[in-house]
């Protein structure tokens, strides 16, 4: 299995996403791609990291970046999920778990007292020509969204 590592091209990808779409990384060269991924739609520490996406999507869009958040649900599940908080992005839905594991993003995780597997909050930064140059793991949702406005502004 491949894995995405830092400072070379991320391999394209195509994977189903909200709005009836399929996205390809390729369609986005010339543009970051801030690539987040979460572990479940409408939980709370998922909705605000979301809504901290929303709510600093014109800083972004003046960085040349493009934001897409990933999880295991469903592309139906992540349309209600838009919907309802007004994300100005796609959401990807990874159900074979592809992406999570090009990204390397599945762990076990503890959760009420058992052993789960499950998405490990992380972000990566893919550049314009594709080359992946950041990643956060482990994101703390309260700080995450500052400390990826001052990288892309520190690289622009």
């Amino acid at each position: 299995m491949t894995l995405a590592t830092l400072g070379s091209a991320v391999p394209d990808f195509e994977i189903a996403a909200t709005g009836e779409k399929t996205v390809k990384l390729s369609d986005y060269r010339g543009k970051k791609v801030v690539l987040y991924f979460y572990p479940k739609d409408n939980t709370p520490g998922c909705t605000q990291e979301g809504q901290g996406f929303r709510d600093n999507i014109e800083q972004f869009n003046q960085l040349n970046a493009v934001i897409l958040g990933v999880s295991r649900d469903s592309v139906k599940m992540h349309e209600g999920f838009k919907c309802k908080q007004e994300f100005p992005f796609d959401l990807l839905s990874d159900q074979d778990e592809s992406l999570c594991n090009l990204f390397d993003v599945i762990k076990m995780k503890n959760m009420y007292g058992k052993q789960v597997r499950g998405i490990e909050r992380s972000t990566f930064v893919i550049d314009e020509d594709g080359v992946l140059v950041k990643e956060w793991r482990k994101v703390q949702v309260k700080t995450h969204i500052a400390e990826v406005l001052g990288y892309l502004q520190s690289a622009a």
